[in-house]
């Protein structure tokens, strides 16, 4: 059975809540930090990506950053900036993209659960990466950004949690600067709060759609927090960690488009029949070719898009990972006529959100920097959770999830308040 445990969450004044609420830290670069707060006072980037507010040339990693993040956030509560609620509650996030709204049940889920794989996972962590959230999470002793969830409908939960939005006031409601729309409800009533979490308790596992690294680092220093307490009884705010969790049906993933810097040698024309051997390909000039169906990929090379369809035997559609156009066109485009072996690690590679628009593969492409770009038809819920119900893991970068919460909404702290 799945946990959704309620919480006495911090959160911002009403009046400053657009201003603190911010990207995840993962999103945006330190540069790209530093001018998305730059004048703002009130950025939780202050805090999840405190190197802002130190010299530009500081390691990422130094004792200082952490330093500075747990000093922030003291100052943040200080200054009323984040404020404790007078009870443990549960709440709504929602957000609207395109005219379409997608809300959210936020809860504490429990470590137990993701240490014993009841909370499944698609996606490979990076122990760098891992080590430098668990670290974040040790130093602020909270759970300063929440993780996003994914779990089988349950009409009953939708129904509430509809009728709760129909009935009450957002505590907040704005659009932010990407042009979405975010709106929070605080669920207050005890007997709703009770039959949601009994609700939930019929789920037999959850799934991460978004925050794998946050989500092993909140779960990884909980786990830790309880093998060095002697005194461990099983209740303490250190065996839950802040996620959103949304129904299946109502998320978007949307595609995760590949850049390449060279050929490995070969010319266009080479590069072409190379991959007539496994593709159908088929001319589409200048206009912007969008993938329409699986299996089916764009390429912008020279000016010029093409449509490739990958031949019957090329892939295997009764296999979780072999059915995936990510492992397709890893297997044989990148590894074996481009010499890519390692998708996390080659520097001839990068990766692009769909959210940035087939624009950007043409941008990237002429300017010179990338020799071809590939464009994907985005992985399905249903793979994904196929996936993870196999305990098998995506290739890198393969799902886009948009729009990305918002982080400072509400935090978790992992002590009683």
């Amino acid at each position: 059975m799945a946990i959704l445990k309620a919480f006495k969450g911090l959160r911002p004044p009403k009046e400053i809540a657009r201003d603190l609420a911010s990207r995840p830290y993962d999103v945006l670069n330190s540069e790209e930090a530093r001018k998305e707060a730059y004048g703002n006072k009130y950025s939780l980037l202050h805090i999840i990506k405190p190197e802002i507010d130190l010299p530009e040339d500081i390691d990422l990693y130094a004792p200082e950053v952490y330093k500075k993040a747990k000093e922030n956030f003291e100052l943040f509560q200080k200054n009323g900036w984040l404020v404790p609620d007078d009870d443990e509650y549960l709440y709504i996030y929602a957000q609207t993209m395109n005219n379409k709204t997608q809300y959210g049940l936020v809860g504490c889920a429990a470590v137990e659960d993701y240490m014993n794989n009841r909370i499944k996972k698609h996606e490979l962590t990076r122990k760098a990466k891992e080590e430098d959230r668990m670290k974040h999470v040790r130093i602020t002793n909270a759970n300063m950004e929440p993780v996003f969830f994914t779990y089988p409908a349950i009409p009953k939960i939708d129904s509430i949690v509809a009728d709760w939005v129909k009935n009450h006031e957002p505590i907040y409601d704005f659009i932010a600067v990407d042009g979405f729309g975010h709106h929070f409800w605080v669920v207050d009533d005890k007997k709703t709060i009770e039959l949601l979490i009994n609700l939930f308790a019929d789920l037999p596992v959850t799934y991460v759609a978004d925050g794998h690294h946050r989500t092993a680092a909140a779960a990884l220093v909980g786990n830790e927090k309880r093998m060095n307490n002697p005194n461990h009884k099983g209740d303490e705010e250190y065996n839950y960690c802040l996620a959103v969790h949304f129904p299946d049906n109502q998320l978007t993933i949307i595609d995760y488009n590949r850049v390449v810097t060279d050929l490995n040698g070969m010319t266009k024309q080479e590069f072409i029949n190379n991959l007539k051997v496994h593709f159908d390909i088929v001319e589409k000039g200048e206009n912007i070719y969008k993938p329409d169906r699986l299996h089916t990929f764009g390429m912008y090379i020279d000016k010029k898009w093409y449509s490739l369809t990958a031949k019957p035997g090329t892939y295997n559609d009764s296999d979780p990972i072999g059915v995936l156009d990510v492992t397709i066109l890893s297997n044989l485009v990148f590894d074996q006529m481009l010499n890519i072996k390692d998708l996390r690690t080659s520097e001839r590679i990068d990766f692009v959100g769909g959210i940035r628009g087939l624009e950007e593969l043409e941008r990237r492409v002429d300017s010179g920097e990338m020799a071809a770009a590939f464009a994907l038809y985005p992985v399905s819920m249903q793979q994904l959770i196929n996936i993870a119900d196999t305990n098998n893991i995506m290739p890198p970068k393969t799902t886009w999830f948009e729009p990305k919460l918002r982080s400072g909404l509400v935090v978790h702290l992992l002590d009683k308040i």
